[in-house]
């Protein structure tokens, strides 16, 4: 992978980190204030875009999460057969 396709998916992986706690806190303010309505269209609308940075990040560099996991497109299961995040930043490998 050339820099700048790594620098491109650092740049989505912290696109996507930063969505995804952006709907686990409003998840937490939705406990206490279900009624809100500012909050509910804040928490769709993230989580519309964590959903589609996710399809990206999958489609480009393999599947985060188990719902992105699309077996559809080869002969194998490719889920393992990538190296997680944190392997390629740690120098694992």
């Amino acid at each position: 992978m050339n820099p700048n396709q790594n620098q491109q998916r650092e740049m989505l992986l912290k696109k996507i980190n930063e969505v995804s706690f952006a709907v686990d806190d409003i998840l937490l303010f939705l406990d206490t204030h279900p009624d809100c309505q500012e909050a509910l269209d804040f928490y769709r609308q993230n989580v519309a875009i964590r959903k589609e940075a996710l399809s990206e990040y999958a489609r480009l560099y393999g599947p985060l999460t188990i719902d992105t996991a699309d077996d559809s497109c080869s002969r194998s299961w490719e889920w393992i057969q990538q190296p997680f995040p944190w392997e390629m930043k740690g120098g694992c490998r």
